[in-house]
């Protein structure tokens, strides 16, 4: 049970609000989240907007500082046509990833709701954000800032050099890149944003001067049409151009012929963000339910202390109730497992079996399981797991029943579905680790990967998708992204499709032709 501090009054009455009410509630919060939750977090800016500025927020990827392109714009007019009629709220509050940790709160909202969002992201998301092994690993929040303000500065000054259309056009195709613009697996050097700004102009003249060593250094015979290729000749290619590489902007990048340096800082900065919001990707029902878990035993422990009303508890439990909700799969409003209800959930349940296990948590959690101290469990858990590790770990078969899962298995020559596995002793395991799965980004993301160049000819810059249980990539997309990796290439580009067990070739694909293996 939580240590409650003795009453010392309402935190606040009623739904109006000012700096003063806000500050004072800000500071009951910290108490009960370092003392009580022993949270860990970013100092905080807390800034008050509007609906138009937090649509604005939406529109730029959330970002406080963001370069100009016309995508964010549209996506504006959307978000802002679909909230005006009514479709669709906006969120209560939005975070940013950063040190200090800023915090926007909706100057509509009610001071509980106030109290209630400023628990979920100045307190929930900024312990994650600050903890969490693969936020401390893959970003810098200390820098962030100060590298998108360069970013913004830099591509607008580029606008005015070059003119808008031809930055948008290397925009245009970075962003159809995104997804495979980062490291998975090798982790990217930190930001340093002064260290960038003071050598950028010293990198971009002596690569105006330069001319690339691996193009310039091949032999003029070979060039000439040299027959055959040796594997000792490709070896020594691929090993000098570090393939097969993942980071298909990486790559480009590095070593495209026709690209000017300004234009690879503007790929540079396209993957940099990207590889910002990298981990995001990766923890989005951890991050929403620590936030959640967070919030809702926040504002408990001060409903305890009489520190908040009856009425505004009420409040509170109302909006709290709509962010984990579940709608069934027959629900108009269905759109897939909601991540702040399964986070939630979860993390209330292993504090459920940290207390009070079951006789079935024993034997499926013996490390936990009436231990008590679910505090340390979750900390511990926030700090080391991602989605598909902590949903592995940690979904008990209670909770599986709870939300009834089942798996059904999708198999391509049948014709009609099969329930492989339910809700009973034999299935816990398979809904488990099928869930899990459905969670981790190497098994979502199609693997496409740089794996050769032809140097002594056309300079054909060959590219492989891997196929895992018989996804292949959607066609018009798949043909428009090439369109653009052969925009920034400059010469002809290809992909292979291989089945990842068999290594067959399934189809192939060169600009908008596609060749079917079968």
């Amino acid at each position: 049970m939580l240590k409650h501090a003795p009453r010392r009054g309402l935190l606040f009455s009623g739904s109006d609000w000012n700096f003063q009410t806000l500050s004072h509630a800000y500071d009951a919060i910290d108490i009960v989240a370092k003392e009580e939750l022993g949270l860990d977090t970013y100092p905080v800016q807390m800034e008050v907007i509007s609906s138009e500025q937090m649509l604005d927020a939406y529109s730029s990827i959330g970002m406080p500082l963001m370069y100009r392109h016309w995508s964010f714009g549209k996506h504006f007019l959307y978000q802002e046509l679909v909230y005006r009629k009514g479709g669709r709220g906006l969120a209560y509050e939005l975070v940013i990833n950063s040190n200090p940790c800023i915090v926007y709160l909706m100057e509509e909202n009610t001071m509980a709701l106030q109290a209630l969002v400023t628990a979920h992201a100045a307190f929930g998301h900024n312990h994650f954000f600050k903890n969490n092994y693969l936020f401390r690993q893959w970003t810098d929040a200390g820098a962030i800032l100060g590298y998108l303000d360069f970013a913004k500065s830099y591509i607008q000054r580029c606008e005015e050099r070059h003119g808008v259309a031809a930055v948008e056009a290397i925009l245009d195709a970075a962003h159809a890149l995104m997804e495979q613009g980062v490291f998975r697996y090798r982790r990217p050097p930190r930001l340093s944003s002064e260290k960038q700004r003071e050598g950028l102009r010293e990198r971009l003249d002596y690569e105006e001067r330069s001319y690339n060593d691996l193009w310039r250094t091949i032999p003029r015979q070979a060039a000439a049409g040299k027959a055959g290729d040796t594997q000792d000749v490709a070896a020594e290619r691929k090993k000098a151009l570090n393939l097969p590489e993942e980071n298909l902007l990486y790559f480009l990048e590095k070593n495209s012929l026709i690209l000017e340096p300004w234009q690879r800082e503007i790929l540079r900065i396209v993957r940099v963000v990207a590889q910002y919001f990298y981990p995001q990707r990766q923890t989005q029902v951890m991050n929403e339910g620590c936030a959640t878990f967070v919030h809702y035993t926040l504002m408990n422990a001060l409903f305890d202390q009489g520190r908040i009303g009856e009425g505004a508890m009420l409040e509170i439990l109302r909006n709290h109730a709509n962010v984990v909700l579940q709608p069934g799969f027959d629900d108009p409003r269905f759109s897939g497992i909601n991540p702040y209800a399964l986070g939630f959930d979860m993390m209330r349940d292993v504090q459920r079996i940290a207390t009070a296990p079951t006789a079935e948590d024993r034997d499926w959690f013996p490390e936990i399981a009436g231990t008590g101290d679910w505090r340390a469990i979750m900390l511990e858990a926030w700090a080391n797991h991602r989605d598909e590790s902590f949903i592995r770990q940690y979904l008990s078969p209670a909770l599986i029943r709870k939300w009834r899962l089942f798996v059904l298995s999708d198999v391509a020559s049948e014709r009609v579905y099969n329930v492989a596995s339910i809700h009973n002793e034999r299935g816990y395991e398979q809904i488990r680790s099928t869930l899990a799965e459905r969670y981790d980004i190497g098994a979502r993301h199609p693997d496409i990967q740089v794996v050769d160049v032809d140097l002594l000819g056309q300079r054909h810059l060959r590219l492989q998708h891997k196929i895992n249980r018989g996804i292949l990539l959607e066609s018009d997309s798949c043909d428009a992204v090439l369109s653009y990796v052969q925009a920034l290439w400059g010469y002809e580009v290809s992909l292979q499709g291989v089945d990842a067990q068999t290594g067959a070739t399934v189809y192939e694909r060169s600009g908008r032709e596609f060749v079917s293996s079968s």
